[in-house]
């Protein structure tokens, strides 16, 4: 889905991406218009994407992107319709232009636009605890209830039947219908994404949303990053235990439970009714299929087909574990 909370500082022209990255003599028509930045599977003409590594070959085949940030190895791979854009660092490349694109989404200082529930128009419309703060552009649906000490800053929208516990923060978040978050949570901030340069961490900018489906659970003090260039999600019906942490880009299928304390790093898939037992660790951008079963303290660190249950680390199949291990 098109992001609604951030705005895009587009078109840019050609040479004027050429010139954020410091390329000369580019051999292409430099007035054309780029309108926006995506990734490889949802950008289309006259947009921008990046292309960084093997394993996304097969996307980067078929992307609809009229230029691509990629390395000189990988330009091969992108359709003849695409003009690849060579540089040495991507994923910084990439860092530097979606910043131009987007400049709000690089920084995540607190809302200042707060104001406290009661004088807001939601003050007769929603059940609330004491201190409760609404940022502009919130939205919230009917039967809602929100806790004490919960801030609901701005770029959020709430449907319908929803609970939101005490001390929760959400910003730049789309919640759906019948969702209970609890206690503690933190949910839409920015991402754990930053590069070296000149001595310094440059920020990546962040500018997905957290989008949680139908009827789901968040635990007590649980953390979900938003997006970087695509969303965070949580798919309908699915489970999260108490202090779980989601990364960046992470999208979660339906009908799944997570058990508590589990982390799962940056732009990883997991499939539809997957349970994942407390402690796990899912490394960043691997596949976990459907109907996969993870045991508790199992470290993951490469893809896992459709119906398979691991244990250990790295994680295994559990029968080839336990007979290592008796």
């Amino acid at each position: 889905m098109e992001n609604p909370f951030f705005n895009n500082n587009g078109p840019f022209k050609f040479r004027d991406i050429l010139k954020e990255l410091r390329i000369e003599n580019y051999q292409n028509d430099q007035d054309q218009n780029i309108i926006d930045i995506k990734d490889l599977q949802n950008s289309k003409s006259d947009e921008i994407t990046f292309f960084h590594s093997k394993k996304y070959k097969t996307i980067a085949n078929n992307t609809k992107a009229s230029f691509c940030i990629t390395t000189k190895n990988l330009m091969n791979e992108l359709p003849k319709s695409c003009i690849p854009i060579i540089v040495d660092n991507v994923l910084l490349s990439t860092s530097l232009v979606t910043a131009k694109f987007y400049p709000d989404s690089i920084n995540d200082d607190f809302d200042n636009t707060v104001e406290e529930i009661n004088k807001t128009k939601f003050n007769d419309n929603v059940v609330f605890g004491k201190n409760v703060l609404l940022g502009k552009n919130v939205s919230i649906g009917s039967n809602c209830k929100i806790g004490h000490n919960t801030i609901i800053e701005k770029n959020v929208m709430i449907a319908n039947n929803c609970s939101i516990g005490s001390n929760v923060i959400l910003r730049n978040t789309l919640i759906k219908n019948n969702v209970r978050i609890l206690d503690n949570c933190v949910i839409g901030k920015h991402g754990f994404g930053f590069f070296p340069k000149d001595n310094k961490n440059l920020r990546y900018p962040h500018m997905g949303i957290v989008l949680i489906e139908d009827d789901c659970e968040i635990g007590c003090g649980s953390t979900i990053d938003r997006g970087s260039m695509s969303n965070t999600t949580i798919g309908k019906n699915t489970y999260l235990d108490n202090q779980i942490h989601i990364a960046h880009n992470v999208r979660i299928g339906e009908n799944s439970i997570i058990a508590g304390q589990v982390g799962i790093a940056g732009s990883s898939i997991i499939g539809n009714n997957v349970k994942i037992g407390g402690q796990a660790g899912i490394s960043g951008h691997l596949k976990i299929g459907n109907n996969v079963e993870i045991a508790g303290g199992s470290g993951v660190i490469k893809d896992i087909p459709d119906n398979s249950k691991v244990m250990g680390y790295p994680a295994k199949n559990i029968r080839e574990f336990l007979r290592e291990n008796r």
